[in-house]
């Protein structure tokens, strides 16, 4: 008994001894040959990835096949092979490929969005929403989602949700040039169907022809717009503001005899309108009419405008009333509000020059040089703008 008890233990005692140690070997050969894999899968990827940047499609993805073959359930492969495919219009292959990565990992970074672009290419806009916000929903996303979401729910009749999210679109990224382009076209093809109809219901409507002269001004057709907000007084001779559109229009037009006529309309309308005052005070002032001209943008000035011109009117018609602390004010805040323009630097030369500050006289005309040299350099039109300005 004791002699058995003796062999079996000599026999097993060696064999149980290198059970850790052979599991030990086996481990260390499966993790070298993970690793060999693995390194191999990186060198295919990093050859495919030159040959996609050769145009060599077909090439790059003969190398995602031996990628897959050395290791099925990659998932960078799986997502690299899926973003490949769409170039040769292989949805359905695309799709395969993203789906079997989000069965492993369903939150792999920027899966769900690639797999929401390949539905997208199929315009199957319902599974591409549905991916797009998955992707968003997750803690990190890709950058354009956002965007290609706006993208599929305007293509799916949602233009309110579209338009929503290019609105968040630039929130996060406010130089976003394609998000601003769609939302403008957009917002035109919804004004333009708005037009319509309107011109359905009434093509003589009122609020068709203001809306046709706001578009014409909008496109500078301004002799088209003054017709059409005509047009609209006809239909409702007391509307409020049509006078004021016109007037702008005049003024634009550099009319300032019918500006100023519309303008006083504008003006009986509404006394203490902020903006109808200025236009008025600036015409004043064009006919160095300045005590009218005070006047009237001391009722703009009220407002708090935060438009410069009104500070450099203001400050012409107190130089004319020998005013000229008062006019050395308006002046600096002109300057302040508009570090570019050049007509402040001159008229606050002129005050200074009153002042008998010869020093800050020639300042002022040196600045004042300047920007009149770099604003002819970039061939700039400083008159283009809606809000007056001095002459």
């Amino acid at each position: 008994m004791h002699r058995w008890s003796y062999t079996h233990h000599f026999e097993l005692g060696p064999l149980a001894q290198s059970l850790p140690l052979r599991a030990a070997l086996g481990a260390c050969v499966l993790l070298a040959v993970a690793v060999a894999a693995q390194t191999n899968v990186d060198t295919l990827l990093g050859q495919a990835r030159t040959a996609e940047k050769g145009g060599d499609y077909g090439g790059a993805a003969r190398i995602y096949e031996q990628a897959l073959a050395l290791a099925p359930v990659n998932l960078e492969v799986l997502k690299r092979f899926g973003v490949l495919e769409p170039t040769e219009l292989k949805f359905d292959d695309s799709i395969a490929h993203f789906r079997q990565a989000l069965a492993v990992n369903p939150k792999y970074p920027e899966v769900n969005f690639y797999l929401g672009v390949s539905y997208f290419g199929k315009n199957d806009f319902h599974n591409a929403i549905e991916n797009f916000q998955r992707e968003l929903a997750l803690p990190e996303s890709h950058p354009r989602c956002r965007y290609y979401l706006a993208l599929a729910l305007q293509s799916s009749g949602r233009v309110d949700d579209a338009i929503s999210e290019l609105n968040r679109a630039l929130a996060d990224n406010p130089t976003d040039a394609d998000a601003l382009y769609q939302l403008a076209r957009l917002h035109k093809n919804a004004s333009l169907q708005a037009i319509e109809r309107l011109r359905a219901i009434d093509p003589d409507s009122f609020q068709l022809h203001t809306l046709m002269g706001e578009f014409y001004a909008e496109e500078k057709r301004y002799p088209e717009a003054i017709e059409e907000y005509r047009s609209a007084l006809k239909r409702n001779p007391r509307a409020a503001g049509i006078h004021f559109l016109i007037g702008v229009a005049y003024w634009v037009l550099h009319v300032r005899d019918k500006a100023e006529l519309e303008f006083k309309d504008a003006l009986e309308e509404n006394p203490e309108d902020p903006m109808t005052n200025l236009y008025l005070g600036d015409t004043a002032v064009q006919d160095q009419r300045f005590d009218e001209a005070l006047k009237y943008l001391q009722v703009a000035e009220k407002a708090h405008l935060d438009i410069p011109q009104m500070h450099t009117l203001l400050g012409t018609c107190y130089q004319a009333r020998h005013d000229s602390e008062s006019a050395k004010r308006e002046l600096r805040a002109a300057i302040k509000g508009d570090p570019t323009a050049a007509a402040p630097h001159y008229l606050l030369a002129q005050v200074y020059r009153d002042l008998h500050d010869v020093d800050a006289s020639a300042r002022e005309l040196s600045e004042f040089d300047h920007l009149s040299k770099a604003a002819a350099d970039k061939a700039q039109d400083s008159r283009g703008g809606m809000a007056p300005e001095s002459k």
